[in-house]
């Protein structure tokens, strides 16, 4: 196997190579580039994902390949599919939400009594909700129950743990990522072919 392009490698001068691996490299780094460019834009730090499993069977099917956004100012609603991810698990989940609600943030009596002076509120009790304080409670749409048991001892979601809103996606061509996840072998094989490739072509 590449017993061609291992002699052709070896008719290759030093230049050559040098030039094409750089080449090689350079294509690398559009990827990230472009990549980076894509969270920046959506405000996610995963802007596509594949799903991995079946339990949001029948809207998604393992190896549908999801588009996402996360709107840094818009609430996320009942009946919204999501995907999130809780610190310390590997991998981002895909479900809907189920239910949501805000929590009032904790304030010192002394800053509510300034706010209430400031806005002329005549009930210093009263605060402001904003988005970071909106909880989610998601469920998969194949599954029997929601998700508490999976946020790791948390009773809801918050907005820092969630990737994206699915926007659209691409039935079945998340399976090529699935297939190397599962056969590291074929990932490297392919990596490396790839790379040898760049590496003896001729201008």
């Amino acid at each position: 196997m590449f017993t061609e392009e291992l002699k052709a490698f070896k008719r290759l001068g030093f230049r050559h190579v040098l030039l094409q691996v750089l080449n090689f490299a350079s294509v690398i780094a559009s990827g990230l580039m472009i990549w980076k460019g894509l969270g920046i834009i959506t405000n996610s730090e995963s802007p596509i994902v594949v799903v991995l499993s079946g339990s949001m069977e029948p809207a998604f099917y393992r190896g549908d390949l999801l588009f996402l956004t996360n709107p840094a100012n818009q609430r996320y609603q009942t009946g919204d599919i999501t995907v999130y991810k809780i610190p310390g698990a590997e991998i981002p989940i895909v479900h809907r939400v189920l239910e949501t609600h805000d929590v009032a943030p904790k304030k010192t009596k002394a800053a509510k009594k300034k706010e209430a002076e400031d806005s002329k509120i005549t009930n210093p009790e009263a605060t402001v909700v904003t988005l970071d304080h909106q909880r989610l409670l998601t469920k998969g749409d194949n599954n029997y129950e929601d998700d508490i048991q999976l946020y790791q001892g948390l009773e809801w979601l918050e907005r820092k743990h969630i990737v994206g809103k699915v926007r659209g996606f691409l039935p079945y061509v998340g399976y090529v990522t699935i297939a190397m996840n599962d056969f590291p072998q074929l990932k490297y094989a392919l990596l490396g072919g790839l790379g040898l490739l760049a590496l003896i072509q001729r201008e």
